[in-house]
């Protein structure tokens, strides 16, 4: 599975083909049972310019295995 760093993490290109292990921790709107209680690992392969420090662009895949696709914005903790 797949993502798309910040631009801090991104680094100019430091963290392509890194691997972050990445689960979430809770949502941002008032959806029910937002989380998944599971971790996905993903590949950084491109960049997200629009992406805030605490972001990361998921891939569809990615997104739905850790969290309600009616989710949409969700907290995150990551590690490499």
């Amino acid at each position: 599975m797949i993502a798309a760093a910040n631009p801090s993490l991104y680094d100019n290109g430091k963290a392509c083909g890194k691997r972050y292990k990445i689960r979430c921790t809770r949502g941002t709107n008032h959806g029910d049972k937002p989380c998944q209680k599971v971790h996905v690992t993903v590949k950084i392969v491109d960049l997200c310019p629009s992406c805030a420090d605490d972001q990361l662009d998921l891939s569809q895949q990615a997104f739905q295995k850790i969290a309600n696709p009616d989710a949409g914005v969700f907290r995150i903790n990551y590690v490499k």
